[in-house]
């Protein structure tokens, strides 16, 4: 039998702090994992279709494979299924929604490497910045909140009113620009579908943390290859960032991020070493990930019977 688990079943079983742990335990693991592969291709349509294989951790008798639908000018933009299969014989445990997963799983590792690379937080918290009031800007602010107390938030994105109820969700205020939400904020979150960079250096200044996630793609940039090289870097994976994320955007290579968020959580980097240095967290996004959350919420339904059973093979 095959599980089938929506949109509102995965909101009924996923939860932060389980999520959050399972993505920290498998960054720390990901280097003995079989290594995954992302398939992007241009449509004969205003979209891309995406394909990320195989899922696998260790310790896991399972694999995932996703199939993303990319269309920026739909809504939802992110349209796919992950499929769950079993590492014993095969079957198809279960089917979900990727949209969800898919931004819980981004938008928490992004959280998590923020957290991470980040200046502590003072007494009265930081001011945290949003540019691009999507669903990974919710995961990662509400992520973020989990791990570290911020301040005021600020946000912008190009439509005003998606920003509006993003403020009013998080208890910030709407800034009309990229600029001025890096020129108000400590910590800035960005995951737009942006093809120019939205900042550059000297629309920043020293001490400040950087997250993008919108160069998950070729022909994607949010930040500018000044940026990127004055700052401390990391990455997810260095070759996925070069080939397709924002080192290939910015027109970097491999070794122009400083480590990995697997090389600072298992401690063989130290991180951001002095407060004054600009950090930046540019992951691509890799196919365990997906994984590490289809697989708790699979565990979950099954034991709270959540979500309909199908046999695909009747």
């Amino acid at each position: 039998m095959t599980r089938i688990l929506t949109r509102s079943d995965l909101r009924a079983l996923l939860e932060l702090e389980s999520c959050i742990t399972a993505l920290s335990d498998g960054f720390r693991g990901a280097a003995s994992a079989v290594a995954g592969q992302r398939v992007r291709t241009d449509l004969p349509f205003s979209g891309t279709a995406t394909a990320l294989i195989p899922g696998v951790l260790p310790g896991i008798e399972a694999y995932t494979v996703k199939v993303n639908a990319k269309f920026p000018g739909a809504r939802p933009a992110l349209r796919g299924v992950i499929c769950l299969h079993s590492g014993r014989n095969g079957e198809l445990l279960a089917l979900m929604d990727s949209a969800t997963v898919t931004a819980w799983r981004t938008g928490l590792a992004a959280a998590l490497g923020t957290h991470l690379l980040a200046v502590p937080s003072p007494a009265d918290g930081t001011v945290l910045g949003v540019i691009g009031a999507g669903a990974q800007a919710e995961l990662m602010v509400r992520g973020l909140r989990v791990m570290r107390r911020h301040g005021k938030l600020v946000v912008h994105d190009t439509d005003p009113d998606r920003a509006a109820a993003f403020a009013s969700r998080h208890g910030g205020r709407v800034l009309a620009s990229a600029t001025e939400i890096a020129s108000a904020a400590d910590i800035v979150l960005l995951a737009t579908w942006s093809r120019s960079p939205l900042l550059r250096l000297a629309d920043t200044r020293p001490g400040q943390h950087f997250t993008s996630l919108g160069a998950d793609e070729p022909g994607k940039q949010e930040l500018s290859a000044d940026l990127l090289e004055s700052a401390f870097l990391v990455v997810d994976d260095r070759d996925l960032a070069a080939d397709t994320g924002a080192l290939a955007a910015a027109g970097l290579a491999a070794s122009a991020a400083e480590a990995t968020l697997s090389d600072v959580l298992r401690g063989d980097h130290p991180g951001r070493t002095t407060a004054t240095a600009r950090s930046v967290y540019a992951p691509v996004g890799l196919p365990w990930q997906d994984l590490a959350l289809a697989w708790a919420a699979y565990r979950q339904a099954e034991r709270l019977d959540i979500g309909q059973q199908v046999d695909l093979l009747s």
